[in-house]
């Protein structure tokens, strides 16, 4: 049993890692999940809020989020961003809404938490 339990920790430590990482040399477009604890690299935009134990928090909020790299897509892309951090120059905002899946805090209520951007330039 203590052998279980050693390998689950190894396990569970391993996995908290990967999703801290920052993404290495990431594709235009690209989605990588990280723990909501990591900054979002300059160049990408969160996409995503969810929750996962791998993160090591006890309770059921927002923990981790998906973010979109978009550096190197072309001009007049249009993507759709929480906005739970800033986009990159040369993106412009072009609405707002509320979505489900931006929710970063509990609690935040039905306000607009999330952007539709395109690439001017």
């Amino acid at each position: 049993m203590t052998r279980f339990r050693s390998a689950t920790m190894i396990l569970a430590a391993a996995a908290a890692v990967a999703l801290a990482a920052a993404p290495a040399q990431a594709a235009p477009g690209d989605v990588t999940t990280t723990c909501a604890s990591t900054a979002t690299p300059y160049g990408y935009v969160d996409v995503s809020w969810g929750y996962s134990a791998s993160c090591g928090t006890q309770n059921f909020n927002p923990n981790i989020k998906q973010i979109k790299q978009l550096t190197g897509l072309p001009i007049g892309t249009v993507v759709e961003a929480c906005g739970s951090a800033y986009y990159p120059a040369g993106w412009v905002q072009t609405s707002s809404y509320y979505s489900s899946s931006c929710v970063a805090w509990p609690n935040s209520g039905f306000n607009n938490n999330a952007w539709t951007l395109k690439r001017v330039s």
